[in-house]
């Protein structure tokens, strides 16, 4: 049986681009989905099919048990969304923002301005809920539109890069909204480029690149498919890089990697700590003196320089709205 977001061979196409080439998953209830990919891989548009702003050329959607295509004011009643860009009245208060979303699902005048101080306290918005949201920072607003997208505790809850924008302590914040929101029962599609987002929070991952899943699984999963953890090594002496990258490429299970105008030569390995001290061995052997040894575990470009041979933000974001924004660009 399909679990609260079910996609089957979703396509869509915008002219020549395929945003979505046969996308397949399956969240269960009560349980938080990643959705990572660079921009243009197809996470917005994933969302917007399965919220029913956009139609797929072909495949097969369900939320909360409703075929998207079938019952599509039904599926709407059942879902809460944050989109990829804040949709907030700007002639409005924040207050008035909310209340006005209370509203509109029906919710009394005073049962909309109860919940609106409620979210705008948790999101720490109460000392600006009398401003008018033009006056807001790109941080404010978009902490404005997630919390008007929780004024119902929807069942089935996307959020779309919700984090884009926010300072390390409102983005640790929604972190704690969601769990808070997934331990209540709702089922959560995040989509991110963020690895240590999806790491924290998701229960199980989809990576997708130029419309296809190219990977699924536990974040990790997903890092060991790198190699597990990477050792790094900056050495002290420019002329030793040549004898640590043969050491590194020995004791490794791939080929070093070199940032040259740092020294720093980084490769995917599987023996832990183990094989962290076998390197320091061979370099002390070899006399190469460094200035820096570590062992960490991959980011989210060292999985998509394995998964795709590209990185993360070397993508356009094309979701068929025409718009091309980039990351710096939209926290701005």
């Amino acid at each position: 049986m399909p679990g609260a977001i079910y996609a089957e061979g979703l396509v869509k196409t915008f002219g020549d681009v395929k945003a979505l080439d046969g996308v397949d998953f399956d969240v269960p209830e009560g349980t938080v989905f990643g959705l990572l990919g660079p921009n243009g891989a197809g996470k917005t548009t994933s969302v917007r099919v399965l919220t029913t702003l956009l139609q797929p050329d072909s495949g097969r959607a369900e939320v909360a048990g409703l075929d998207v295509l079938k019952y599509p004011n039904e599926v709407r009643r059942s879902i809460g969304l944050s989109g990829q860009f804040a949709a907030v009245d700007e002639y409005l208060t924040g207050l008035e923002n909310i209340q006005m979303v209370g509203q509109l699902y029906q919710l009394s005048a005073r049962d909309a301005k109860k919940r609106a101080l409620e979210l705008l306290e948790q999101f720490n918005l109460a000392d600006a809920a009398h401003r008018t949201a033009k006056t807001y920072s790109g941080g404010m607003r978009r902490r404005l539109d997630l919390a008007a997208a929780l004024v119902v505790r929807p069942p089935v809850m996307f959020m779309d890069e919700p984090t884009t924008g926010l300072d390390p302590r409102n983005r640790q914040g929604l972190w704690d909204v969601i769990r808070d929101l997934v331990a209540g029962g709702t089922t959560l599609l995040l989509t991110t480029q963020y690895l240590e987002e999806a790491d924290a929070l998701a229960d199980n991952i989809a990576v997708v690149d130029h419309g296809k899943v190219i990977a699924r699984g536990t974040s990790d999963e997903l890092k060991d498919q790198t190699g597990g953890d990477v050792v790094e090594v900056v050495t002290h002496r420019r002329e030793d890089l040549p004898a640590a990258r043969e050491i590194l490429e020995r004791l490794g299970d791939g080929e070093p990697k070199l940032a040259e105008h740092t020294r720093r030569l980084s490769v995917p390995v599987s023996g832990g700590a183990k094989l962290l001290a076998e390197v320091l061995r061979e370099l002390d052997t070899r006399g190469i003196e460094i200035d820096d040894i570590g062992l960490r575990r991959p980011t989210l470009d060292d999985v998509f320089l394995s998964l795709t041979g590209h990185s993360v933000d070397s993508g356009d974001d094309t979701t068929g709205s025409g718009q091309n924004t980039s990351a710096k660009e939209r926290e701005q």
